[in-house]
């Protein structure tokens, strides 16, 4: 559904307008519902997570240029 929505919504150099407003004639939009409280903590959730992945990254990255500066 993202990747539809992304491709539906590029606007191509040649027309210059969107397959959306090319095929319908009107712009495509997102009805979302920013105030229910469950998108919010799915959210958190995500960026909690997201800085846990990054966390690891470091580590992993230190060690790996630990080894090589070792092994030289």
């Amino acid at each position: 559904m993202i990747a539809e929505f992304a491709v539906n919504n590029k606007i191509y150099s040649t027309t210059k307008v969107s397959s959306f407003i090319a095929d319908y004639r009107r712009e495509l939009r997102i009805r979302v519902d920013i105030r229910r409280k469950e998108k919010i903590e799915k959210a958190m959730e995500f960026a909690k997570r997201m800085k846990k992945v990054q966390e690891k990254v470091v580590v992993v990255l230190r060690k790996m240029q630990k080894n090589e500066v070792t092994s030289r």
